[in-house]
């Protein structure tokens, strides 16, 4: 089988807009950011100012939605480099319109992708061409190639350990545009990418999604990460999860009429292992509703706030979900299009999940985070139920791009 996805650059929009206020006061300075690296922050005020860091407190302060944004510190420099200018402190608030117009984007990408199977329908060969974009970047006076922030894709992130005949290339387009970490890193799009053609590989052969998958992951138990920042995968958490929410969602057990159905997906990100089940209705005229999504998580051996986790859970679930739906940037002679929420739509409580069930298993591992893992299968599990409900595949993002009526 062989396919293209691809899918755009968005921004991270949050909700309050970059933003600090810093006071130049006895031979040094006073700062108050929402900043997510505030190691950052102190350091580019010392290179570019020539402050001494012992010279700079920085506060943090709380945040209207950080996603990767808030870890670049331009917000920060800005600030500092003004108020060295003036007596009092200063507070800088940037618009909106600057905010999504000089934001540090997700980078786009296109993959090309072939899958070979045997006679017995068991995948035996994977190829990924990735193109995306990267930064000019010279290094001791020579210039090398920098992926966007998010962009990079090894040979750990699935199904590349596990096919016995695996090639990952890359191909990398030189841009000015600026790009950094979004939600769930690299596994926020290359998730969606990975299981939805892993799910059109088993409906090729006939197979049940659910038992595909889990043929497919083997008996492997533990597999040990490549290279230098290689991450170790445990087989066994993953079969866990996938079993565990395939009981919750009751897979394969219930009888759904067209335009109705159910998709499943998972993905290893930041140490944690998450499984999730959408169930959608798709009208014969297109309209999407998203009626269910069952989540199943193994981030370790406790929960010490269960309605914080469960928050965050629901929460990487809708952010998702808005994602897939509507974000989408369009960049003209180098320059983003899109300058309010006017034209870059965010999710709203009727395109929300009518209902999001969320379970936590506790196993005896050490405890991991929870802000970035349950945000990449959500893509996949809702448009693998797209194709259970319609036939119809979608392979480009957003999902308003792809028309959904069926007869």
């Amino acid at each position: 089988m062989e396919t293209t996805y691809r899918y755009p650059f968005i921004s991270h929009a949050s909700i309050e807009p970059q933003n600090a206020t810093a006071w130049v006061k006895d031979g040094g300075i006073e700062i108050w950011a929402p900043t997510q690296n505030p190691e950052a922050g102190q350091k580019i005020v010392t290179e570019v100012l020539g402050i001494p860091k012992d010279k700079i407190t920085l506060h943090i302060t709380r945040s209207g939605g950080g996603f990767g944004r808030r870890l670049i510190p331009d917000y920060i420099i800005e600030a500092a480099a003004i108020a060295q200018r003036v007596k009092g402190p200063v507070k800088l608030t940037w618009t909106r319109e600057d905010d999504l117009q000089h934001d540090q984007y997700r980078a786009g990408g296109f993959h090309f992708l072939r899958g070979g199977l045997d006679e017995a329908g068991k995948l035996i060969a994977w190829h990924n061409h990735f193109v995306t974009f990267s930064h000019p970047v010279f290094k001791d006076g020579k210039p090398v190639i920098e992926l966007g922030a998010g962009a990079n894709l090894s040979g750990d992130e699935f199904p590349g350990r596990w096919v016995p005949n695996c090639r990952i290339e890359h191909t990398a387009l030189e841009c000015g545009i600026p790009m950094g970490p979004w939600r769930a890193p690299r596994s926020n799009v290359l998730a969606w990418v990975f299981h939805s053609f892993i799910d059109e590989l088993a409906h090729a052969v006939g197979k049940d999604p659910l038992a595909f998958r889990l043929e497919l992951l083997g008996d492997k138990g533990f597999l040990p990460g490549t290279g230098e920042q290689g991450i170790p995968y445990d087989v066994n958490r993953m079969k866990h999860v996938l079993h565990h929410v395939a009981e919750k969602a009751e897979w394969g057990k219930k009888h759904f009429p067209r335009g109705q159905g159910q998709g499943i997906a998972f993905h290893f990100s930041h140490r944690g292992y998450i499984a999730q089940v959408a169930e959608v209705t798709v009208s014969k005229d297109g309209k999407l509703k998203v009626d269910r999504v069952v989540v199943s998580t193994d981030i370790g051996a406790q929960i010490v706030n269960l309605s914080g986790a469960e928050n965050q859970v629901q929460g990487s679930v809708v952010d998702g979900l808005g994602a897939l739906l509507f974000q989408e940037l369009d960049i003209d002679k180098g320059r983003i299009v899109q300058s309010n929420f006017g034209d870059y739509p965010m999710i709203r409580i009727g395109d929300a999940p009518t209902k999001i069930e969320v379970h936590f298993l506790k196993t005896d591992f050490p405890v991991t985070g929870l802000g970035e893992p349950a945000l990449p299968p959500l893509a996949p599990a809702v448009c693998n139920a797209i194709f259970a409900a319609t036939g119809i595949r979608v392979r480009e993002l957003p999902l308003r791009k792809t028309d959904l009526s069926w007869s």
